[in-house]
């Protein structure tokens, strides 16, 4: 599997801003990868935030997150990042991010998202 390490959580007021990074220690090659945020609070399942494929660069959000948070890729540093802005205090999660190969993952949910970053923590408040 590809290894991915996540960076720039921290802990912001409300309405701040945070950018968060994935890098993964390969490039992706195949044709229907993708990308994939996604947050868990405390006590709660685990839920996508944003997605995009790495093909095309097509983009899909949370309802929650859209219009406030944009998922991009840097292609030359196998990077994909989350910036995050106008932040509310129900953001506040562990992130994490995922990297689907196989072209059967399922965005909304993280199924068949073989690789996954170790979390990053958001806190706003």
């Amino acid at each position: 599997h590809v290894q991915l390490v996540e960076s720039g959580g921290g802990s912001v007021q409300i309405g701040g801003s945070l950018t968060l990074a994935c890098a993964a220690s390969r490039g992706f090659d195949d044709a229907d990868a993708e990308w994939g945020w996604f947050r868990q609070a405390p006590g709660n399942e685990r839920k996508a935030v944003a997605s995009i494929y790495i093909d095309d660069g097509a983009t899909d959000y949370a309802n929650s997150v859209k219009g406030r948070f944009t998922i991009s890729q840097d292609y030359t540093k196998d990077t994909v990042y989350l910036q995050m802005n106008s932040l509310k205090p129900e953001d506040t999660a562990m992130y994490y991010c995922a990297a689907d190969t196989s072209g059967f993952g399922v965005p909304s949910t993280g199924t068949n998202f073989a690789s996954w970053g170790q979390g990053t923590q958001v806190t706003v408040s």
